[in-house]
Protein backbone atom coordinates (compact mmCIF):
# COMPACT_ATOMS: atom_id res chain seq x y z
CA UNK A 1 0.00 0.00 0.00
CA UNK A 2 1.19 3.42 -1.13
CA UNK A 3 1.31 6.31 1.74
CA UNK A 4 1.61 9.95 1.34
CA UNK A 5 5.09 11.75 1.63
CA UNK A 6 4.79 13.41 5.45
CA UNK A 7 6.67 16.30 6.93
CA UNK A 8 10.42 15.83 8.21
CA UNK A 9 10.59 14.39 11.92
CA UNK A 10 11.75 17.31 14.33
CA UNK A 11 13.99 17.27 17.20
CA UNK A 12 11.39 17.57 19.59
CA UNK A 13 8.21 15.89 20.22
CA UNK A 14 5.17 16.86 22.12
CA UNK A 15 4.26 14.44 24.47
CA UNK A 16 0.24 13.82 24.78
CA UNK A 17 0.23 12.03 27.53
CA UNK A 18 -2.29 14.68 29.89
CA UNK A 19 -4.28 16.07 27.24
CA UNK A 20 -7.00 14.14 28.16
CA UNK A 21 -6.92 16.73 31.36
CA UNK A 22 -7.01 19.82 29.02
CA UNK A 23 -10.05 21.35 27.45
CA UNK A 24 -10.40 21.28 23.15
CA UNK A 25 -9.30 24.74 23.41
CA UNK A 26 -6.63 24.45 25.45
CA UNK A 27 -5.58 21.55 22.89
CA UNK A 28 -5.32 23.14 19.90
CA UNK A 29 -3.18 26.13 21.02
CA UNK A 30 -0.71 23.36 22.18
CA UNK A 31 -0.50 21.77 18.61
CA UNK A 32 -0.53 25.01 17.02
CA UNK A 33 2.28 26.63 18.79
CA UNK A 34 3.82 23.57 18.37
CA UNK A 35 3.26 23.53 14.62
CA UNK A 36 4.30 27.06 14.70
CA UNK A 37 7.74 26.41 16.78
CA UNK A 38 8.62 23.48 14.29
CA UNK A 39 7.69 20.43 16.51
CA UNK A 40 6.08 18.19 13.92
CA UNK A 41 6.13 15.02 15.96
CA UNK A 42 3.32 13.64 18.32
CA UNK A 43 3.91 11.10 20.72
CA UNK A 44 1.05 9.07 22.12
CA UNK A 45 0.28 5.92 24.27
CA UNK A 46 -3.02 3.82 24.30
CA UNK A 47 -2.82 3.92 27.97
CA UNK A 48 -2.91 7.75 27.76
CA UNK A 49 -6.57 8.83 29.78
CA UNK A 50 -7.27 5.44 28.58
CA UNK A 51 -7.62 6.50 24.80
CA UNK A 52 -9.38 9.69 25.50
CA UNK A 53 -6.04 11.63 25.19
CA UNK A 54 -5.62 10.63 21.57
CA UNK A 55 -9.96 11.18 20.96
CA UNK A 56 -9.08 14.74 21.97
CA UNK A 57 -5.80 15.10 19.98
CA UNK A 58 -7.97 13.82 16.45
CA UNK A 59 -10.92 16.50 17.69
CA UNK A 60 -8.26 19.16 17.69
CA UNK A 61 -6.31 18.57 14.99
CA UNK A 62 -9.83 18.08 12.76
CA UNK A 63 -11.07 21.32 14.26
CA UNK A 64 -8.14 23.72 13.00
CA UNK A 65 -8.02 21.50 9.83
CA UNK A 66 -4.56 20.41 9.77
CA UNK A 67 -3.51 18.28 6.85
CA UNK A 68 -2.44 14.83 8.01
CA UNK A 69 0.94 14.99 5.89
CA UNK A 70 1.87 18.12 8.45
CA UNK A 71 2.01 15.81 11.21
CA UNK A 72 4.26 12.92 12.60
CA UNK A 73 2.11 10.69 14.36
CA UNK A 74 3.81 7.94 17.11
CA UNK A 75 1.36 5.74 19.42
CA UNK A 76 2.84 3.13 21.81
CA UNK A 77 1.33 -0.17 23.09
CA UNK A 78 1.81 -2.97 25.12
CA UNK A 79 0.64 -2.06 28.62
CA UNK A 80 -2.49 -3.31 29.89
CA UNK A 81 -4.25 -3.04 33.47
CA UNK A 82 -2.02 -5.52 36.52
CA UNK A 83 0.02 -6.77 33.30
CA UNK A 84 2.50 -6.46 29.79
CA UNK A 85 1.30 -7.81 26.25
CA UNK A 86 2.94 -7.57 23.24
CA UNK A 87 1.31 -11.12 21.80
CA UNK A 88 0.68 -10.52 17.99
CA UNK A 89 -3.02 -10.62 19.11
CA UNK A 90 -3.13 -7.71 21.14
CA UNK A 91 -0.71 -5.49 19.08
CA UNK A 92 -2.90 -5.94 16.06
CA UNK A 93 -6.19 -5.22 18.19
CA UNK A 94 -4.38 -2.26 19.62
CA UNK A 95 -3.38 -0.34 16.96
CA UNK A 96 -6.48 -0.36 14.99
CA UNK A 97 -7.82 1.02 18.45
CA UNK A 98 -5.17 3.86 18.36
CA UNK A 99 -5.73 4.07 14.66
CA UNK A 100 -9.48 4.90 15.21
CA UNK A 101 -8.94 6.92 18.14
CA UNK A 102 -6.28 8.99 16.19
CA UNK A 103 -8.76 9.28 13.26
CA UNK A 104 -5.91 7.92 11.05
CA UNK A 105 -5.36 5.71 8.61
CA UNK A 106 -1.82 5.19 9.52
CA UNK A 107 1.18 5.41 12.23
CA UNK A 108 4.28 7.01 11.11
CA UNK A 109 5.56 5.09 14.09
CA UNK A 110 4.71 2.35 16.45
CA UNK A 111 6.51 1.24 19.90
CA UNK A 112 6.49 -1.45 22.22
CA UNK A 113 5.69 0.75 25.84
CA UNK A 114 7.60 -1.59 28.07
CA UNK A 115 9.29 -4.96 27.54
CA UNK A 116 7.22 -7.74 28.40
CA UNK A 117 9.00 -10.68 30.42
CA UNK A 118 6.81 -13.05 28.26
CA UNK A 119 8.06 -11.36 24.59
CA UNK A 120 8.03 -13.78 22.03
CA UNK A 121 9.95 -11.77 19.25
CA UNK A 122 9.08 -14.04 16.39
CA UNK A 123 5.31 -13.21 17.69
CA UNK A 124 6.10 -9.58 17.30
CA UNK A 125 7.74 -9.92 13.82
CA UNK A 126 4.93 -11.61 12.48
CA UNK A 127 2.35 -8.46 13.85
CA UNK A 128 4.89 -5.80 12.65
CA UNK A 129 5.18 -7.55 9.31
CA UNK A 130 1.00 -7.61 8.97
CA UNK A 131 0.96 -4.04 10.08
CA UNK A 132 3.24 -2.68 7.69
CA UNK A 133 2.11 -4.68 4.77
CA UNK A 134 -1.20 -3.36 5.56
CA UNK A 135 -0.13 0.36 5.43
CA UNK A 136 -0.97 0.76 8.80
CA UNK A 137 2.25 1.71 10.80
CA UNK A 138 5.36 2.85 8.53
CA UNK A 139 7.67 2.28 10.88
CA UNK A 140 8.83 0.37 14.71
CA UNK A 141 10.80 0.55 17.77
CA UNK A 142 10.29 0.61 21.13
CA UNK A 143 10.33 2.37 24.38
CA UNK A 144 12.36 1.25 27.93
CA UNK A 145 14.42 -1.79 26.47
CA UNK A 146 17.96 -2.60 27.16
CA UNK A 147 20.29 -3.74 24.21
CA UNK A 148 19.81 -7.35 24.43
CA UNK A 149 16.34 -7.24 24.20
CA UNK A 150 16.44 -4.77 21.50
CA UNK A 151 18.72 -7.14 19.90
CA UNK A 152 16.65 -10.18 20.37
CA UNK A 153 13.95 -8.11 18.62
CA UNK A 154 15.72 -6.94 15.89
CA UNK A 155 17.24 -10.70 14.87
CA UNK A 156 13.40 -11.69 14.99
CA UNK A 157 11.94 -8.87 12.64
CA UNK A 158 12.82 -7.68 8.86
CA UNK A 159 11.14 -4.48 10.13
CA UNK A 160 13.53 -1.96 11.44
CA UNK A 161 13.97 -0.77 14.80
CA UNK A 162 14.39 2.74 14.64
CA UNK A 163 13.57 4.21 17.95
CA UNK A 164 14.43 3.62 21.56
CA UNK A 165 12.42 6.10 24.15
CA UNK A 166 14.04 6.12 27.22
CA UNK A 167 14.31 8.08 29.87
CA UNK A 168 17.19 10.63 29.75
CA UNK A 169 18.37 14.12 31.11
CA UNK A 170 20.77 16.35 33.63
CA UNK A 171 18.91 14.60 36.94
CA UNK A 172 19.01 11.13 34.97
CA UNK A 173 22.20 10.23 33.26
CA UNK A 174 22.92 6.96 33.66
CA UNK A 175 23.45 6.38 29.80
CA UNK A 176 26.75 8.79 29.91
CA UNK A 177 27.81 7.84 33.85
CA UNK A 178 28.83 4.25 33.26
CA UNK A 179 31.04 5.63 30.27
CA UNK A 180 32.93 8.26 31.69
CA UNK A 181 33.73 6.64 34.80
CA UNK A 182 34.94 3.01 32.84
CA UNK A 183 37.21 1.43 35.14
CA UNK A 184 36.99 3.22 38.10
CA UNK A 185 35.00 2.39 41.28
CA UNK A 186 33.29 5.34 41.26
CA UNK A 187 29.07 4.66 41.47
CA UNK A 188 28.71 6.34 37.81
CA UNK A 189 31.03 3.15 37.06
CA UNK A 190 27.68 0.94 36.96
CA UNK A 191 26.47 -0.22 34.02
CA UNK A 192 22.75 -0.49 34.61
CA UNK A 193 21.21 -1.34 31.13
CA UNK A 194 23.45 -3.18 29.23
CA UNK A 195 25.71 -0.29 27.03
CA UNK A 196 22.78 0.69 25.92
CA UNK A 197 23.56 4.26 24.39
CA UNK A 198 26.52 2.60 22.98
CA UNK A 199 24.43 -0.31 21.34
CA UNK A 200 21.79 2.20 19.91
CA UNK A 201 23.97 4.64 18.56
CA UNK A 202 25.95 1.11 16.67
CA UNK A 203 22.97 0.26 15.06
CA UNK A 204 21.03 3.51 14.36
CA UNK A 205 18.23 3.80 16.84
CA UNK A 206 17.52 7.17 17.58
CA UNK A 207 16.80 7.55 21.31
CA UNK A 208 13.82 10.01 22.50
CA UNK A 209 14.39 11.23 25.51
CA UNK A 210 10.85 11.03 27.83
CA UNK A 211 10.24 13.48 31.11
CA UNK A 212 13.80 15.45 30.49
CA UNK A 213 13.47 17.89 33.24
CA UNK A 214 12.41 15.11 35.61
CA UNK A 215 14.33 13.45 39.08
CA UNK A 216 13.87 9.84 39.83
CA UNK A 217 10.44 7.73 38.81
CA UNK A 218 8.24 11.02 38.31
CA UNK A 219 9.51 12.72 41.91
CA UNK A 220 9.65 16.21 40.54
CA UNK A 221 10.80 18.76 37.95
CA UNK A 222 14.56 19.54 38.74
CA UNK A 223 13.71 23.25 37.73
CA UNK A 224 13.79 25.62 40.78
CA UNK A 225 13.42 22.53 42.91
CA UNK A 226 15.52 22.91 46.14
CA UNK A 227 17.19 19.71 45.66
CA UNK A 228 19.28 21.01 42.62
CA UNK A 229 20.61 24.58 43.97
CA UNK A 230 23.83 24.15 41.77
CA UNK A 231 22.66 22.94 38.88
CA UNK A 232 19.77 25.74 38.70
CA UNK A 233 22.04 28.07 39.26
CA UNK A 234 24.41 27.52 36.45
CA UNK A 235 21.38 26.65 34.19
CA UNK A 236 20.29 30.42 34.98
CA UNK A 237 23.67 32.11 34.13
CA UNK A 238 24.03 29.85 30.91
CA UNK A 239 20.47 31.21 30.06
CA UNK A 240 21.87 34.32 30.20
CA UNK A 241 24.17 33.41 28.25
CA UNK A 242 22.28 31.73 25.33
CA UNK A 243 19.87 34.57 25.63
CA UNK A 244 16.99 31.34 26.51
CA UNK A 245 15.47 30.17 29.20
CA UNK A 246 17.16 28.22 31.75
CA UNK A 247 14.76 24.53 30.40
CA UNK A 248 15.56 25.07 27.37
CA UNK A 249 18.83 25.10 28.37
CA UNK A 250 18.40 21.64 29.87
CA UNK A 251 16.92 20.63 26.93
CA UNK A 252 19.93 21.77 24.56
CA UNK A 253 22.07 19.50 26.92
CA UNK A 254 20.30 16.37 25.97
CA UNK A 255 20.37 17.27 22.12
CA UNK A 256 23.76 18.12 22.05
CA UNK A 257 24.34 14.76 22.89
CA UNK A 258 26.43 12.91 19.72
CA UNK A 259 24.05 10.53 19.78
CA UNK A 260 21.18 12.50 17.67
CA UNK A 261 18.44 12.23 20.65
CA UNK A 262 14.99 13.74 19.98
CA UNK A 263 13.20 14.97 23.63
CA UNK A 264 9.71 14.00 24.19
CA UNK A 265 8.46 17.63 25.79
CA UNK A 266 5.27 16.90 27.87
CA UNK A 267 3.92 19.85 29.00
CA UNK A 268 0.43 21.16 28.47
CA UNK A 269 1.14 25.13 28.61
CA UNK A 270 1.61 26.80 25.27
CA UNK A 271 3.54 29.55 26.46
CA UNK A 272 6.01 26.84 28.25
CA UNK A 273 6.13 24.83 25.36
CA UNK A 274 7.32 27.89 23.32
CA UNK A 275 10.07 28.31 25.87
CA UNK A 276 11.19 25.24 25.56
CA UNK A 277 11.39 24.84 21.86
CA UNK A 278 14.16 27.24 21.97
CA UNK A 279 16.26 24.32 22.67
CA UNK A 280 16.98 24.03 18.90
CA UNK A 281 18.39 27.31 18.61
CA UNK A 282 21.29 27.24 20.55
CA UNK A 283 24.08 24.80 20.44
CA UNK A 284 26.31 24.22 24.22
CA UNK A 285 29.77 24.16 23.54
CA UNK A 286 31.88 21.11 24.92
CA UNK A 287 32.85 23.30 28.15
CA UNK A 288 29.36 24.09 29.05
CA UNK A 289 27.64 20.80 28.68
CA UNK A 290 30.21 19.69 31.32
CA UNK A 291 29.73 22.17 33.66
CA UNK A 292 26.18 21.75 33.70
CA UNK A 293 26.52 17.74 34.04
CA UNK A 294 28.94 18.33 37.37
CA UNK A 295 26.40 20.89 38.56
CA UNK A 296 23.68 18.08 38.48
CA UNK A 297 26.09 16.47 41.31
CA UNK A 298 27.51 14.23 39.06
CA UNK A 299 31.93 13.24 39.40
CA UNK A 300 34.46 13.46 36.59
CA UNK A 301 37.25 10.53 37.11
Amino acid sequence: MSLPATVQESPLLLGCWRLHNCSTSEIERLIATALEDGISQFDHADIYGNGESERRFAKAVADLNIPRQSLQLQSKCGIRDGFYDSSKAHLLTAVDGILKRLNTDYLDTLLIHRPDALMQPEEIADAFDVLYSAGKVRRFGVSNFRSLALQRLQKATAQKLAINQLQFGLAHSAMVDSGLNTNTGFNGAVDRDGELLDYCQLNSVRIQAWSPLQFGFFEGNFLGHAKYPELNHTLNNMAQIYGVQAGAVAIAWILRHPAGMHVVLGTTNAQRLQALSQATQITLSREHWYQLYRAAGNRLP
